[in-house]
């Protein structure tokens, strides 16, 4: 009986030793996803000033869009009063011709 009463105290030992064991791995592998968790939120707010970059980005190319296409009314609208001028000057110059054609004749 007293055998028995031993063996069952070092089993309880044993098991108590296995249960301490296994808490230290569980602690363990808590503090390493506790980093794993901290390097996700590092890399969450890198991610984050990435995307507000490029939403400036974005901004810039809609503002800098906006300007070119108002110049570029801007030139079209130009262009068709000088072409309005240059049809005019070349009929009229036509016309001209016409006359002092038809005078002589």
């Amino acid at each position: 009986m007293n055998e028995l009463s031993q063996g069952l105290s070092e089993v309880r030992e044993a098991i108590h030793h296995v249960e301490q064991r296994i808490d230290m791995r569980f602690g363990a592998i808590d503090v390493r996803f506790g980093s794993v968790d901290a390097r996700f939120g590092a890399i969450d707010a890198r991610f984050n000033t990435i995307d507000a970059r490029f939403n400036a980005v974005d901004a810039r190319f809609d503002t800098l869009d906006d300007k070119m296409s108002r110049q570029f009314e801007t030139l079209d609208s130009k262009m068709s009063r000088q072409f309005v001028w240059l049809v005019g000057i070349v009929v009229t110059a036509l016309v001209a011709m016409a006359g002092a054609v038809l005078s002589r004749g």
